[in-house]
């Protein structure tokens, strides 16, 4: 009996210690393939969570929205929602942070991500397009509270999916900018950025620009573009006619007056004209048509910078701006004859109704200080003509020695990309972001 009891006893134990192997196996495997959707779902501040068609390369899409801190350091604010894309490929691989300096415009695959088919993460930036609350406290919108919500995705994201991913932002014009700002904040965030075509301003009408435009090209192709100007200048009251009529064609209405507004439209002309790479043969000649005349004046500057709606959806590119980024102005001189003023043009009617601000000179020289000093694994991508190259990033002589760089595309505008540039220089951009995302 006692061999029995004892045979029994060791069978009943084996079981015991069987059993309790077979349910780590499975919670084991149970842990492993939780899906990225339940993953995603129990980030604290996540709330909610959709999966999309995929797109690009990607094996699987997801909308996220976060739950965001209005201001950091005061919760009795509240909190608005911000809008995530996640494209899902591996978990291995490297993951391309799209820091959006407005809203994001599509969850494909950008020049990065497309490039490597790795996984890519796109951040809305607060208080555009979709992640704006009803009411802005606009002084709550600042590079420093922005930085703090990507750095919040980006470590959630990281610890969900990612654990052992390398992770590069990325940004183009202001969404460089803001890449730029995020890295001041928190350099160790990340493990490198790649910035497109973003202005790093020490002035909120920054004097380079106008020193640009004096410059840019040859004297002959600047001079056709200013007697453009001077020609529409001299046809101004027709043009204003036709502005008018557009306005009430397309229900279109200018908060500072349709007459400023033609005006401004006609200043700008030289900014955009640089900024988007038109041809000089696009310029009409001297004895064009009216009609041809604002046709080609539109086609180059559009309604989308001064026209009231627009400019309410840009609301927070013009706090920002006016605030801690810089803009620019414009200058009167050449066209004192037709304004009975040399006096700069300004931007300080797109405040918001009823608020101002003085504008920050720390903000863009403490980036500029972390650039010169301290940064590492910054690449800087920009177009030689692009008027918003006028502020761009001037590196200093210890810069290659903290892995910064910057490339430059002759006569590019503000849509250079890596792509735009020679095979052997694209082969010398890759080579270096191929070392910073080794694993």
């Amino acid at each position: 009996m006692k061999l029995t009891h004892l045979f029994y006893t060791l069978l009943f134990a084996l079981s015991i210690v069987g059993c309790k192997s077979t349910q780590q196996v499975v919670t084991t495997t149970s842990t492993q393939d939780i899906s990225n959707f339940e993953k995603l779902k129990s980030i604290k501040n996540v709330i909610s969570v959709e999966k999309r068609e995929p797109s690009s390369h990607f094996d699987e899409n997801y909308e996220i929205w976060f739950e965001q801190p209005i201001d950091y350091s005061d919760a009795s604010k509240g909190t608005f929602k911000q809008r995530v894309f996640l494209g899902f490929e591996n978990q291995n691989l490297p993951v391309i942070v799209e820091l959006k300096g407005y809203g994001i415009g599509s969850e494909k695959a950008g020049e990065l991500a497309s490039h490597y088919n790795a996984n890519q993460l796109s951040i809305e930036h607060r208080y555009f397009n979709n992640s704006r609350p009803e009411q802005i406290d606009w002084n709550t919108l600042t590079i420093e509270n922005a930085a703090k919500d990507q750095t919040t995705i980006i470590n959630a994201i990281r610890d969900a999916i990612y654990p052992n991913a390398k992770f590069v932002t990325t940004g183009i014009s202001k969404g460089c900018q803001t890449t730029m700002a995020h890295r001041r904040f928190f350099p160790n965030n990340v493990d490198a950025s790649v910035c497109y075509v973003g202005p790093l301003n020490y002035q909120r009408e920054d004097p380079r620009v106008y020193q640009f435009l004096k410059n840019v090209a040859t004297k002959a192709d600047r001079d056709k573009v200013e007697a453009f100007q001077k020609l529409c200048f001299e046809n101004r009251a027709a043009l204003l006619h036709m502005m008018k009529d557009e306005g009430v064609k397309k229900n279109m209405s200018w908060e500072f007056g349709v007459e400023k507004a033609i005006d401004y439209t006609i200043l700008e002309y030289s900014f955009a004209f640089w900024q988007w790479g038109i041809p000089i043969s696009n310029i009409p000649s001297q004895d064009v048509s009216v009609e041809n005349m604002y046709k080609h004046l539109i086609d180059v500057v559009g309604y989308g910078f001064f026209e009231e709606k627009a400019v309410d959806d840009l609301q927070p590119y013009f706090w920002a701006a006016l605030t801690q980024q810089g803009i620019y102005g414009y200058e009167t001189a050449p066209f004192k004859n037709y304004l009975n003023t040399d006096s700069i043009y300004k931007f300080d009617w797109a405040f918001p109704e009823g608020i101002t601000k003085d504008y920050d000179l720390n903000a863009m020289k403490e980036i500029k200080s972390y650039l010169d000093i301290s940064a590492e694994k910054i690449l800087f991508i920009y177009g030689e003509y692009d008027a918003w190259s006028s502020t761009a990033v001037e590196l200093t002589d210890t810069a290659k020695n903290r892995e910064l760089y910057k490339f430059v595309k002759p006569k590019g505008d503000h849509r250079t990309r890596i792509n735009s540039f020679s095979s052997e220089n694209q082969q010398s951009i890759y080579k270096i972001i191929d070392g910073w995302i080794a694993n």
